[in-house]
């Protein structure tokens, strides 16, 4: 009688998964924690600085006048929004101080404006550096919208200027343009973000913005005034409403309030300071978390 052996089944292998959580090893490229990753950020704070004083530095170092542009520009986009609507169109008639409150919306509206299509290119238009370094992706948005907001700060000289010269001097009220100016940052940062994330994906965008960006602008009261040219023309309740909540008209109602004697409280949104800081919010807390959510999507593909 032959004997038989019986062999006792081997135990299952350990998976590669829980070998690799075993000896602390992570998969490479992975989305951080949300805590771990705003300490990375604020960690790389001095690298975001930087990158946004260098590509200050060199937006116009090919031109002849260098960093006089960063004047010129608003100037010049002022003179000619202010001869086709103030003089052409006639538009001035219906404001008050309508050279200080064109030029203050126009440096206002630049600000976002900039903002938006500089954080649109964030991650294509720097694809080598994504995928060269490991670093958390959203420094690149947030130290371009810091470069804006140097830009404006810089430029914010020649329209005291202009304001001082049309009679508007320095007063208790323009203290209220440094918290318009932290508002509009944030909104503009989370807004930012948020086209980064898209435009990674689908870089067509970057071509549609200016276009948008364009309407937009004309919606937002940068060269009229929306309570001036609306009133009486019984439009739908929320077409007015989406026009005073709009938050680019939000800021710059805001800031031309802080710096324009004629601009006064009503001629403001009821709770326009409540609106300024829940769009601020919304964009900065949602935009920043929508980014971060496909951060380990950024150079591939």
């Amino acid at each position: 009688m032959s004997s038989q052996t019986i062999s006792t089944p081997a135990p299952p292998a350990e998976g590669l998964s829980e070998l690799a959580a075993r000896h602390g090893l992570t998969v490479s490229g992975a989305r951080p924690t949300l805590r771990a990753y705003i300490g990375q950020l604020w960690s790389r704070r001095h690298f975001i600085t930087a990158f946004a004083t260098a590509r200050l530095t060199a937006q116009y170092s090919q031109a002849k006048l260098g960093q006089v542009w960063q004047l010129m520009t608003p100037l010049l986009n002022a003179a000619v929004y202010y001869f086709i609507f103030g003089i052409l169109l006639g538009t001035s008639r219906h404001v008050a101080d309508f050279v200080p409150f064109l030029v203050t919306g126009v440096f206002i509206w630049t600000f976002t404006a900039n903002s938006i299509m500089t954080g649109t290119r964030a991650i294509s238009g720097n694809i080598g550096l994504v995928r060269a370094l490991h670093f958390p992706r959203a420094s690149l948005p947030i130290a371009l919208a810091l470069q804006q907001l140097q830009q404006l700060l810089f430029s914010m000289g020649a329209l005291v200027v202009i304001l001082m010269f049309f009679g508007e001097f320095p007063k208790f009220s323009w203290l209220l343009a440094v918290p318009t100016l932290l508002l509009q940052a944030v909104f503009n940062t989370g807004l930012s973000m948020v086209m980064a994330r898209l435009a990674a994906r689908t870089p067509d965008i970057a071509q549609l913005m200016p276009f948008l960006l364009r309407t937009w602008m004309y919606v937002s009261g940068v060269m009229w005034s929306i309570q001036a040219v609306l009133k009486g023309q019984h439009l739908p309740h929320l077409v007015l409403l989406a026009l005073e909540c709009n938050p680019a008209a939000v800021y710059i109602d805001l800031m031309r309030f802080a710096l324009i004697d004629s601009f006064t409280a009503s001629q403001l949104p009821p709770h326009v300071w409540a609106v300024a800081l829940g769009w601020a919010v919304l964009f900065g807390v949602g935009g920043f978390l929508y980014f971060w959510n496909a951060e380990e999507q950024y150079g591939r593909g």
